[in-house]
């Protein structure tokens, strides 16, 4: 007899099982490292750590990035200019307010001490009030973040409830949810976030909580009709015959099986709603004036592309690209890890 065999075996769980298939997944574990920095970094700005002052007018107007170097200066020598023959001829002399020259020179010299100088680059530009984009990307990955997870949490929780629900007791509770399920997707989705959006007003909390209760429909469709697909077979039937209520059946056994539809779900109305974000941000609907998002940062930039200035634009664009593709493969690993289907393969 081997020592393992009086050992009783225990099957792992479902969450052991998937984190050691989620393991194997290398995309995966890069992007769970790519969000968790992410998350490391809102907690950063949060605390006040990095990117606290952001509103500060650190540099130049339109302050162009290290990596380009300071601008062209196209200014001509203003106290001089040519006379007969190209000799100069000093502007004082022929100005009656000359002699103020000197006395307006020593007023600008002590301003100039008392005030801070302007840095003519910055490490990723600024905007037209010399504010560092790199320090309002980071500030507004908090913002566009916070809107887009706690947005598609509250739509994903307000979704795989109604659903279980519907799913699951079907009868009139279900035919109750089906109606207000008919309700909400007859009108077009952009037209109910607007109509939210002037009653709830701005602010990070309304916006979240317009983005939840308007993106619960899709959500809701699909476990419904996994629960229902789930409810009638044989593993939930021996659940039930040994005893284990509605609500253990519910979320014990059938929701970890369909786990995967709703990480999907979630991850693609992350996505959706950061977007969602920067339409309301765009049209004054979303957050607040005093706060900086990749939406505000992206409606600047769209003017700023007309003088030349793209350096907004790239820096934004940059950390929604690499928090979105991140996220996204990241769920799709998870999906994967916890799909019943693949469990049998290994």
């Amino acid at each position: 007899m081997t020592a393992a065999a009086g050992v009783t075996a225990r099957s792992q769980g479902v969450w052991r099982a998937a984190w050691a298939r989620y393991r194997r997944d290398r995309v995966g574990l890069v992007s769970l490292g790519i969000v968790a920095l992410y998350a490391l970094l809102l907690l950063a700005v949060a605390a006040g750590w990095v990117a606290g002052s952001w509103q500060d007018e650190r540099g130049v107007s339109y302050a162009r990035p290290h990596l380009l170097g300071p601008a062209p200066d196209s200014k001509g020598a203003g106290g001089a200019a040519a006379g007969p023959g190209g000799a100069a001829v000093d502007l004082r002399d022929i100005d009656p307010l000359g002699p103020r020259y000197d006395e307006w020179a020593a007023r600008a010299a002590q301003l100039s001490s008392e005030t801070p100088l302007r840095e003519a680059t910055l490490p990723a530009g600024g905007d037209r009030f010399g504010r560092d984009v790199l320090a309002k990307a980071m500030q507004g990955s908090l913002v566009s973040i916070q809107v887009g997870v706690l947005g598609a949490v509250c739509a994903t929780l307000i979704g795989t409830l109604l659903g279980a629900l519907g799913g699951f007791f079907g009868g009139r509770l279900g035919d109750a949810l089906e109606w207000l399920y008919n309700v909400f997707t007859s009108i077009p989705g952009i037209l109910l976030i607007f109509a939210f959006a002037a009653v709830t007003g701005r602010g990070i909390g309304s916006v979240v909580l317009i983005l939840g209760l308007t993106g619960w429909t899709g959500i809701y469709r699909l476990v419904r009709a996994e629960f229902m697909k789930h409810v009638v077979r044989e593993y939930l039937r021996a659940a039930e015959a040994i005893g284990a209520s509605a609500a253990s059946r519910m979320f014990r056994h059938i929701l970890p099986n369909v786990s995967h539809v709703v990480l999907v779900q979630l991850s693609i109305h992350v996505v959706g709603f950061i977007k969602y974000e920067v339409i309301l941000s765009y049209l004054g609907l979303g957050v607040s004036v005093d706060q900086v998002s990749w939406g505000t940062m992206l409606a600047e930039a769209q003017s700023e592309l007309i003088l030349g200035y793209w350096w907004q634009l790239a820096t934004a664009t940059a950390f929604m690209a690499l928090f979105v593709t991140a996220f996204s493969l990241m769920t799709d690993a998870l999906r994967d890890a916890l799909d019943p289907k693949l469990r049998g393969l290994e």
